[in-house]
Parts: structure tokens; sequence; C-alpha cells
């Protein structure tokens, strides 16, 4: 008589590994896709046809799309499942990959980039929600959390090196190329490995009257402060944008106070830990963030270096980034959540100012490594902390709209401060050079310090009860 065996399921263990190394993997893809194409952006401009000033909309329209979906993404993860969302953002990856590099018309790379960002927009919140639910509260969670976040940092500044390498060996279309193998292979592991969704639990409905408004509302707001600095703030396009924004977020206001089943339910605003955590990674984004803008100027701009160059200058950063997610996932046990994400910002603080003061038009890089050694360790374990205390006590049911809501103010917030420090330093001026170039650089680094330090007081508004 024929027996067959049953192939033995893969070990708890086991799975948690090649569980974490896929959406270790999927980050990686997300940071990488979003930095890539800033060294490709003179061969892109110059291969396509694009005018200087719509070349901007090549990263633009990612930012845009990306934001103003992050919503709707969360809150499709929650309803529809978190393997389908995470399969369904790579694919979208993948496609739009495989159109942007075969592309000749700036409209369709425009429309690709954007693509790109509703996937990313899908992708993040259901890699996010995998981690907080496969993983259980605590530090196995920690841990995941601090992988997840030292692949995002190694994409953001491993992508200036990968892309300077890629468009000198095979020119630009190869920076969207190299995601279609990525995604795509992500996606099948993903279909493969995660287990599989359920049905829709109980009588839940899309909230398509909250999410339209919401998204729209969003979208509009990214586009206004990404583009306000290059239109001019009183342009009838970033005015008009303004008013129909405000007028969207309005009505998802009044759409979800009487919706039954809101996209954003209002309970989630009660849970201190989550709004604390929302108020944090909007400064983190309009200031650690910011960082990598002025860096590119003063390196390519101070200093002259090509994007091979900059990209290698970008090394020590991601290495040291990728360290302070390591430790910060590590100390949370420890430490708690809330001493953390205040060590964290303390130390970016110091190291931002320490970078501003080693500024110089002919100083040498290893004078700018006090500074961003600092700078870097603070800002890893303040990442890593960040989204611990956005997850922690949220219910496995709530985790994609949590996450959804944390990285809407991540963008948001990288938006707003990005725009507010270019119009302080006015680095983005016509033919600022030289000393004034250098001066709005080091200024934008000690604004960036003072702002760093603004969330203290908000990380300090967590309870410690609510921080593991």
């Amino acid at each position: 008589m024929l027996t067959v065996t049953k192939k033995p399921p893969v070990p708890h263990r086991q799975f948690l590994g090649l569980a974490l190394f896929i959406l270790a993997m999927a980050q990686l893809v997300i940071s990488l896709d979003y930095n890539i194409v800033y060294v490709a952006l003179p061969s892109i401009g110059a291969g396509v046809g694009f005018s200087g000033q719509d070349l901007q909309w090549v990263v633009s329209a990612y930012v845009v799309a990306n934001g103003g979906f992050l919503l709707l993404g969360g809150r499709a993860t929650d309803l529809f499942g978190r393997r389908r969302m995470f399969v369904l953002g790579a694919l979208l990856y993948a496609g739009s990959s495989l159109i942007g590099g075969l592309s000749e018309s700036a409209g369709v790379l425009v429309t690709v980039r954007a693509v790109q960002g509703i996937g990313g927009a899908l992708l993040f919140p259901a890699t996010l929600s995998l981690i907080n639910t496969v993983y259980a509260e605590g530090p196995g969670r920690n841990r995941a959390l601090a992988v997840w976040g030292a692949a995002g940092a190694g994409g953001l500044c491993f992508g200036s090196l990968l892309g300077g390498v890629l468009v000198e060996a095979f020119g630009w279309p190869s920076v969207f190329f190299v995601n279609v193998p990525l995604a795509g292979a992500i996606a099948l592991a993903g279909r493969v490995l995660f287990p599989a969704d359920g049905p829709r639990a109980g009588k839940r409905q899309v909230d398509l009257a909250g999410a339209l408004t919401a998204t729209g509302g969003i979208t509009l707001m990214v586009f206004v402060l990404v583009s306000g600095p290059e239109a001019g703030w009183g342009s009838g396009s970033v005015l008009g944008g303004a008013a129909l924004s405000l007028v969207l977020l309005t009505l998802f206001a009044v759409v979800e106070k009487r919706s039954r089943d809101p996209l954003v339910p209002a309970r989630l605003f009660a849970h201190r830990g989550l709004v604390m955590a929302m108020g944090v990674t909007a400064l983190y984004s309009a200031t650690f963030s910011s960082v990598a803008y002025f860096l590119t100027l003063y390196f390519q701009s101070v200093h002259g270096y090509s994007a091979f160059a900059t990209g290698l200058a970008f090394l020590v950063p991601a290495v040291v980034v990728a360290a302070g997610t390591q430790v910060g996932g590590r100390a949370v046990s420890s430490f708690g959540t809330r001493r953390i994400l205040v060590g964290g910002m303390v130390l970016g603080a110091v190291g931002a100012a320490a970078l501003g003061l080693a500024l110089t038009h002919d100083g040498p890089y290893p004078m700018l490594l006090p500074g961003i050694v600092l700078l870097g360790l603070g800002q890893g374990a303040a990442w890593t902390g960040m989204w611990i205390a956005a997850s922690s006590g949220i219910a496995p049911g709530d985790q994609g709209i949590a996450s959804g809501m944390a990285s809407t103010t991540l963008q948001v917030g990288g938006a707003v401060g990005l725009a507010a420090l270019i119009a302080v330093t006015r680095v983005g001026g016509p033919g600022l050079s030289g000393d004034g170039l250098l001066d709005g650089i080091r200024t934008a680094l000690f604004v960036i310090a003072g702002g760093i330090c603004c969330g203290v007081p908000v990380a300090l508004g967590l309870r410690r009860s609510a921080t593991p």
C-alpha cells in the first residue's frame, strides 16, 4: 500500500527568519526606489527631453502619490488582507519599473513614478502590519523592526551609490530595470511564505467617500508643499491646490464623523502612544530626513563631487544609521521606548550641530565624521523607537491603518520640513553659490538641530506604561 507523507511544515523559528528577510527586502526596495533616481536625473533629462523645471517631477510624482495614498493603503491592508496588499504593492513596483525603463516620453515617466508611489503606499503599511502581527509585541518585534529599519537606511544611502554605478555603466533606464527582478521576487516570496488572508471579517465596508476625500486632500497638500518652493507660494497652481486640499480634508472630517465604518476610526485618536508617535514621525522626517538633501548639495555643489563620489560619501551615514537601528531595537527592552526616542533625538541634535560647524569650502571628509556618527546613531535609534511606539497596544485588525496614519505624517512632515528649510535658507534660489550656498547649508543644519530638539517633549508625551 502506497503511503503518502505530508511535507513537514516550516519550523516556526525558520519561518520568522525567512519572513523577516522578505519584509526587510521589501523595505529595501521601497527606500532604494525613492532614492536611486536622484543621481540619474541629469541623464533622464537629457535622454527623455525634460525641461529643467519639469525634471523635479521625476522625484515629486513619487512623493505626492505615495503621501496621498498611504491612509488608503493602510486601511486596505486591514480590510482586504496583509498578504494581498503586500503582493499587489510589490507587483506595482515591478510592472511600473519595467515600463519606466522602456519609456521614451516625459509624461509616461512621471506617470510611472506616480504608480511606483502608489505601490509604496500599499507595500509600506502592509510590510509594517505584517511585522506587527507576525512578531509578538516585545523584544521579538523590536528586533524585527530594527532589522527592517536597517534595511530602509541602507536603501536610502546605498541607492545613491548604486544609482551612480548603474547610470555610468548601463545608462539611466537601468535604475528602473533593477527594481523589476527585486520586486518580482518579493511578490512571489510573499505569496508563498505568508499565511493566506481570510475573508473580510464581519460587515466592515470600504469607506469610499472617506477614501476619496482623504486621498485627494492629502495628495493635493503634498503637491502644494513639494511644488511651492519651485513654482512660488503665490502661484495659481499652489493657491488653488491649497484651497481644494482644505475643502477635501474638511469634507473628509465630516464624512468620517458620520460613517459607520470610517477610514480612520476615531478610537485610534484616543490611543496616546499612536498620536505621540505620529507627532514624532512628522518631526523626524522634517529634520533627520532633510539632512541628505543638504549634504548632497554640499558634496556636489560646494566640493564638486561626481554622482559616484557622492554615493561613496553616503556609505558611512548608511552604515551608522543601520547600526543605530540595531542599538535602538535592543536597548528598548532595557530602557523603554520613550528614553530611546529622547536619547536618539538628543544625540541627533548634537550631531547635526557638530556637522554644521564642520562644513567648510576645503575641509576634508574626515572632519565631518564626528557629526555624521552622532547624527546617524541618533537617527537610527529614533527610527526604530518611533515605529515601536506607533504599533504598541494596537489591535491586529487596526495595525494597517495605524501604520498608514504614522507613515502619512512621516511623508507630510518631510514635505513641510524640506519646504520650510529651503525657504528659510534660500539654498534653492537661482544663482546661489560659493559662500552664500555654504552659509545656507550650514544654517539648515543648525535649524535641523533645533527642530530635532522640539521632538523631545513630544516623545516625553508617551506614557511610561505604553512603552515596552
